[in-house]
């Protein structure tokens, strides 16, 4: 047997001859160095093979604990600052699209929520806007304004900066609609700003500004509800902004900054940080119009239904020449219908409710994206038509 396995006669011989050099150690106890080897002094911190070794932190004296706890109060502070605004104008979400007139008769959320933060403006908001605090010298604001726009631009001033700004591929573009408009991006992050999905909004005035650092003029896109009213719109952009609209066509608008414009100088514009919620309004749709009974009003929906429409809308289209339209339909027509498939109800009571002020109309019927409008009694015609 021993002769078929020549391996165990060499370990006894190399057993034999460690035994003799160490013969203190017998084979029991250095038998479990030759099947083990034995770790390096490298291989101690080996991680697999390592216990893992907890890192104590030094604790915090005293006085660096009072230290951390002033500095963290220090920047609370800093960052709870109060923005105090002097611009002689109501701070709304909306301009163009809201009626300072009209007062709600509820809310959707408690008017103590202001949409600027807590403690960041000096002005309370009172649900629906943040009121003024000091009574406004318009000759002051008129002068003023007047000094920053300087001279007026002469043609061959004004016709550079349109051949400049009013091309589609202009890096200077702002879209101003009430529905979702795809945004374009460029490299720098300054060409397309945010889309002012309300009309002529808030934070869409700080967005001009931003503009403003780096170009003399605004391209600015109308789509959708606020092109019913276009002078509207040019007159919110220039009182709220301080600039000029030195073209128009159509929905496009280029609004100028004036000669002596200093962006180190600008208005400070707290910025919304989110979309207060829309209040409850008074209805829109009366059950029985006024000047009708409920058999006539009931009659007048039907034949406004079974009429053939008067122009269809899209969604986010433009709508510059409606407004003739249903004056001069109303010329021959009683009741006149608009077909506003994929336009969306809330953008259909915004059509209404401009029309009812523009035309003047009175709404009775929304139902299935479609708008009845009647003309009215020849009383409320002379009343509305009188100046106000």
């Amino acid at each position: 047997m021993m002769k078929l396995f020549p391996w165990r006669r060499l370990t006894i011989q190399s057993h034999d001859t460690l035994s003799s050099k160490i013969p203190s150690l017998s084979f029991i106890n250095f038998s479990p160095y030759l099947f083990h080897s034995q770790p390096q002094q490298e291989d101690i911190f080996d991680p697999p093979f390592s216990s893992t070794l907890k890192t104590h932190k030094p604790q915090k004296s005293i006085t660096e604990k009072h230290e951390n706890t002033a500095s963290f109060e220090d920047s609370e502070k800093s960052h709870n600052f109060t923005i105090n605004s002097n611009l002689p104008f109501d701070f709304r979400y909306s301009y163009s699209e809201t009626n300072p007139a009209v007062e709600p008769i509820g809310f959707r959320e408690p008017p103590r929520f202001s949409p600027f933060g807590p403690g960041r403006l000096d002005r309370k908001w009172t649900g629906t806007s943040a009121l003024r605090l000091q009574p406004v010298d318009l000759e002051k604001v008129t002068e003023e304004r007047r000094r920053i726009l300087g001279e007026t631009l002469s043609e061959e001033e004004t016709a550079k900066l349109v051949e400049k700004y009013r091309h589609n591929d202009c890096s200077r573009q702002m879209n101003l609609a009430t529905g979702i408009v795809p945004a374009r991006c460029m490299g720098d992050g300054q060409t397309y700003s945010r889309m002012g999905r309300g009309g002529v909004t808030h934070n869409m005035l700080e967005d001009i500004h931003g503009h403003w650092k780096r170009a003399e003029a605004v391209r600015i896109k109308c789509l959708g509800v606020p092109t019913l009213d276009m002078d509207n719109v040019c007159s919110h952009l220039e009182e709220k902004s301080g600039g000029k609209v030195i073209y128009r066509h159509i929905n496009i608008l280029l609004l100028y900054r004036g000669r002596n414009y200093d962006p180190k100088s600008r208005p400070t514009i707290p910025v919304m940080l989110w979309k207060p919620l829309a209040p409850i309004y008074p209805k829109l749709v009366k059950n029985v119009a006024d000047g009708l009974t409920f058999e006539e009003t009931k009659a007048m929906r039907n034949k406004g239904l079974n009429a053939p429409p008067l122009t269809k809308l899209s969604r986010n289209g433009v709508y510059v020449n409606v407004v003739d339209k249903v004056r001069a339909a109303f010329e021959t027509e009683e009741v006149v219908r608009l077909d506003c498939i994929h336009v969306g109800t809330s953008d259909c009571k915004r059509i209404g409710v401009k029309l009812r002020d523009l035309v003047p109309c009175v709404p009775i019927l929304f139902k299935d994206e479609q708008i009845i409008l009647w003309r009215g009694t020849k009383d409320q015609e002379h009343h509305s038509s009188a100046p106000e």
